[in-house]
């Protein structure tokens, strides 16, 4: 699921979108700075302020992330579930580190503190085409 095409939509360049429902289905939209390829069906996501996407998680496990490919903007949906969540270890150092280096590009060191990395196994993979994209505001 995980292809070498997607593959530079995950490296946050350009910041990803988290989608979950409460309890009640009210969506909650989330800007990430990065989606962080685990494996071929698994994605990890930075949790820098999570506290909405936390609770919704925790009483629904699916959520759908939007990553755009930074060459092109060529975008992508992954329908993906909370498999785990991990605030150590090797997966944990890497996406710090990598958060790290987002946020020295983007002058936002203070800000940028990793909490948690959230694993996903990833179920469905979609490329969005020129007509599924949303409008563009004028």
């Amino acid at each position: 699921m995980i292809t070498e095409d997607l593959i530079p939509a995950l490296q946050g360049i350009v910041p990803a979108w988290i989608v979950t429902t409460s309890d009640e289905n009210i969506p909650n939209c989330t800007c990430v700075s990065q989606v962080y390829p685990v494996d071929e069906t698994h994605v990890a996501i930075s949790n820098q302020f999570f506290s909405k996407t936390f609770r919704n998680l925790q009483n629904n496990k699916h959520a759908v992330v939007q990553v755009i490919h930074p060459a092109d903007n060529r975008m992508w949906v992954l329908e993906i579930e909370h498999v785990r969540t991990e605030t150590e270890g090797a997966l944990f150092d890497e996406m710090d580190m990598q958060l790290a280096a987002i946020a020295s590009m983007s002058n936002m060191e203070d800000v940028f503190k990793l909490q948690s990395a959230y694993v996903f196994k990833v179920h469905s993979v979609s490329h969005l085409t020129e007509a599924q994209r949303p409008a563009q505001s004028l």
